[in-house]
């Protein structure tokens, strides 16, 4: 039988055995070791959802007992899921983890040369490939998929889409620059290259207004909002046109792309390989 199967035997339980925890801990090791994840990219660049490994990881909440999980030597007091522990790290997984304070939960995968600054957090189910770097105070939500030479800067929030199962997690592609403070939520694709300013906030209801082609863009049906390759995305507002909001003056947040990626964009953006 396949993993994906025996996953979804154990859905509808409500005990298990030891045998059921052996295909669970496969399970999260295949996650941890990048085998399967909760979101592919297909031959059109389209990305799926794999719903049986989002219900793999929602099995793991059900199956598991709430623990201590903090040592006796620590101030701070942990307390979570037996099936979800902190992700076994060691020097040979060639991962940059600085002192500080931060967390890879267990079922996340972290390839080799990925660095993380302290205090930061990658979620159960997460994919974060290589040479990516994630700075202090940066979340990495749960299924969410972090491309290779990505950086998330300091407080950067990549939000985490466990439930519904079919839905498409939050997806970074390869050498994507996240500014400071930045949030990117609810299913939303940054597709290679992109570069979000500090501060932007992108969500499904937000649309997204392209300067150079002069277009909005919009999250429609089942499609996510997609911010296209290279785009350089900064804050902005628009005006109020109607009623209290212009009586008033008053304006509404929107991100706009300003420019598309050139020579003095990827100057200004370069990853230096020293700090690696």
């Amino acid at each position: 039988m396949e993993l994906n199967e025996k996953i979804e035997r154990l859905l509808n339980q409500s005990e298990f055995s030891a045998d059921d925890r052996e295909v669970f801990e496969e399970f999260k090791a295949s996650l941890r070791r990048g085998d399967i994840r909760s979101a592919e990219k297909e031959a059109d660049g389209n990305w799926h959802a794999n719903a049986w490994v989002k219900q793999g990881i929602l099995l793991g909440f059900k199956m598991g007992k709430m623990v201590e999980m903090s040592k006796d030597t620590e101030t701070f007091r942990f307390f979570d899921k037996e099936t979800f522990p902190l992700r076994p790290t060691s020097l040979s997984d060639k991962i940059r983890i600085v002192p500080g304070g931060s967390t890879i939960r267990d079922g996340s995968y972290v390839a080799q040369n990925v660095v993380l600054m302290p205090p930061c957090y990658v979620n159960v189910g997460a994919y974060v490939d290589e040479g990516t770097m994630i700075d202090s105070h940066a979340l990495v939500g749960s299924c969410a998929q972090i491309g290779r030479r990505v950086h998330l800067s300091a407080a950067a929030q990549i939000g985490g889409v466990l439930e519904p199962v079919n839905a498409t997690p939050v997806i970074i592609e390869d050498d994507v620059l996240v500014g400071g403070n930045t949030g990117v939520y609810e299913g939303t694709i940054v597709r290679e290259r992109a570069v979000l300013a500090s501060g932007v906030i992108l969500t499904r209801s937000t649309p997204v207004f392209d300067l150079p082609q002069e277009r909005i863009i919009k999250a429609e049906g089942s499609r996510s909002l997609e911010i296209p390759a290279g785009a350089v995305v900064v804050q902005g507002s628009r005006a109020v046109t109607s009623g209290f909001g212009m009586d008033n003056g008053l304006s509404i947040y929107c991100p706009i792309i300003v420019k598309y990626r050139d020579e003095k964009t990827d100057a200004s953006t370069r990853l230096e390989d020293y700090l690696r």
